[in-house]
């Protein structure tokens, strides 16, 4: 058996000794950013100072772990995390599907090109300059409120309020990325077999039953693999436009986990308590992939492995 492998190893080298070089860069890329640092993940296990070094800062086992669960934030930092990822899969999760299927419907060429210039455009825009963007808008005076007024409301600093951050943020990251979100689902679209639909018109089904019977479950697959990528990263929302947006005032219903490790890590130096949380929120999101995996295998045909 082992002969045979050798053999088969040896003839794909030789079959494909001109593509191995191009592997070379990606594995130098994870080998030094994604599985290099992971020795660091060590202090959070150690009462680490620099001075000190991994190596002779001292062992504390545990306790950083018990800190943060035991933290009077704990509480709040889950309830947070838990629902703007919640909220993000319920809302954000198929806004790119529905859009993807509108387009697909749109038989004007112009209008279609249109459409999907538009609502890709977003993407591009930095998020500081979207943050930038929510923060002028959301002000007494700025455009929100100007609509707000129009239909009867009154001014009122809109990012202040602890209930409307989540509904700001949500609504924000779906305007962002829903357009280029549905470049995946429009390939899977178009991968769909046209031969379905004209059998599907030839036994009576309208738009809406083609929809059901034939869109659908062609792309099925690319939804459930997206699906459970989307719920392995659940607890790792980025940092970067919470920090931009969140004040003292909404920290209740806006600080998360990475945010928490932010303000931790670089702002008081704990750098083995940060870890420590960051380390916990990483194996959370292991165990939610490999919960999410499993139910796809046991209820569809799709998995990740």
């Amino acid at each position: 058996m082992k002969t045979d492998l050798k053999k088969r190893l040896r003839a794909d080298w030789v079959r494909n000794r001109s593509l191995y070089p191009l592997v070379l860069p990606v594995l130098a890329f994870y080998i030094l950013f994604c599985y290099r640092p992971m020795y660091g993940a060590i202090i959070a296990f150690q009462d680490y100072t620099p001075r000190l070094g991994v190596a002779g800062s001292d062992w504390v086992g545990l306790y950083n772990f018990q800190r943060f669960f035991s933290d009077i934030y704990f509480p709040r930092l889950i309830r947070n995390t838990l629902l703007l990822s919640a909220y993000d899969v319920i809302f954000g999760f198929p806004a790119p599907i529905l859009l993807a299927l509108l387009i697909n419907e749109v038989r004007h060429k112009a209008f279609k090109n249109a459409v999907q210039t538009i609502t890709y455009l977003p993407h591009f825009i930095s998020l500081i300059v979207v943050c930038g963007m929510l923060t002028d808008f959301s002000m007494s005076t700025g455009l929100f409120n100007d609509i707000i007024v129009f239909f009867g409301g009154q001014r009122s600093p809109l990012l202040q309020n602890p209930r409307l951050y989540r509904t700001i943020y949500i609504l924000s990251g779906i305007w962002q990325q829903v357009g280029w979100g549905s470049i995946i689902y429009l390939s899977a679209l178009s991968g769909v077999d046209s031969q379905l639909y004209e059998a599907a018109e030839i036994d009576g089904a309208g738009k809406w039953k083609q929809l059901l019977h034939v869109t659908l479950p062609g792309i099925a697959p690319t939804i459930i693999i997206m699906l459970i990528l989307k719920i392995g990263r659940m607890m790792s929302m980025g940092y970067e436009k919470t920090i931009l947006l969140y004040n003292s005032a909404t920290y209740e219903t806006a600080d998360i986990i990475s945010s928490y490790i932010y303000r931790i890590g670089l702002g008081n130096l704990d750098w083995s308590y940060s870890t420590a949380i960051g380390l916990f929120n990483s194996v959370i999101n292991l165990l939610l992939l490999l919960f999410a995996n499993r139910l796809s295998r046991k209820f569809s045909e799709t998995s990740l492995w």
